[in-house]
């Protein structure tokens, strides 16, 4: 693994170091924030460094905060792209031990936490606690919850294919009802960048795919030393990756963490999802 400094920026007062990282296969961009406790956000969706930077600046006064953008994303190149959520675990694993020889913290969601999961199965001794919000783990989903979640990523697949990214990006927003009006008042409306369609591409041939075929691996989740708290959004109770996080704190014979807005409150409420996070992993 080789890494390769890139720059130092300026946000509110702290600054932002970029840097690259050469794994097997790709090159991923890192960016880190603040001083403390290292602790790792892993986006969700198409969404990397700069949808969590929000996220991290309210972060930053407590922990070393680092964000990445996935294998294919945005600054991170890939003549291999992902797979299975076991290669982006492994970025990811790789990433940390680059950084740091202690257990991390880690806060991931959607595909993001699943990410974060299977961290934690394949590499327990990097991971202090993650708290995993709102997985697709579709495998813990009762029937026909379970059918009916692999039937809507199968059709923003299909309408992928037919139609281009954008028309599937709208419709799986729809599906698990991303409100950009349930946000707090001082969070901007995101305007698509310029990778926009580009990560929804690697979302849509790849991500997905690979998220209806994984199964996490409960037994071995229950036997890591990492401390896993399932969490979700205090307003997407009706949509199925907040059932998954709930199916999961079953399993684990946890309790399921609340966090602010819907799916997507990391990007629409970063304050309140850090509060959160700081007490939840504080507790």
């Amino acid at each position: 693994m080789a890494v390769q400094g890139l720059s130092d920026e300026k946000i509110g007062g702290r600054t932002m170091r970029e840097s690259v990282l050469e794994v097997p296969g790709a090159r991923l961009r890192y960016a880190v924030h603040g001083e403390g406790p290292l602790l790792l956000l892993v986006a969700g969706g198409h969404y990397g460094v700069d949808a969590n930077e929000p996220l991290a600046h309210h972060l930053a006064d407590r922990y070393t905060v680092l964000t990445y953008d996935r294998r294919g994303l945005s600054g991170s190149t890939t003549d291999a792209p992902a797979t299975t959520l076991a290669t982006h675990a492994d970025d990811v694993s790789r990433l940390l031990s680059a950084l740091t020889p202690e257990p991390a913290l880690v806060y991931g969601t959607s595909i993001g936490a699943l990410i974060s999961l299977e961290l934690t199965v394949r590499h327990p001794g990097q991971v202090a606690a993650v708290v995993a919000h709102e997985p697709p783990v579709t495998n813990l989903l009762p029937e026909p919850g379970r059918a009916l979640a692999l039937g809507q990523l199968l059709t923003v697949e299909e309408t992928f294919r037919a139609e281009g990214a954008a028309p599937a990006m709208r419709r799986f927003a729809a599906d698990i009802d991303i409100d950009p009006n349930d946000c707090e008042p001082d969070v901007p409306a995101r305007a698509p960048g310029p990778d926009h369609l580009r990560n929804a591409e690697v979302l849509l041939t790849h991500d997905m795919p690979a998220i209806r075929a994984h199964v996490l691996d409960v037994a071995a989740l229950k036997g890591s030393p990492a401390r896993v708290v399932p969490a979700a959004g205090e307003n997407s109770g009706h949509v199925w990756p907040h059932t998954c996080a709930a199916m999961l704190a079953g399993e684990l014979g946890t309790r399921l963490e609340t966090f602010p807005g819907g799916h997507n409150g990391y990007v629409l409420r970063p304050r309140g999802t850090a509060e959160r996070i700081r007490a939840v992993l504080g507790s």
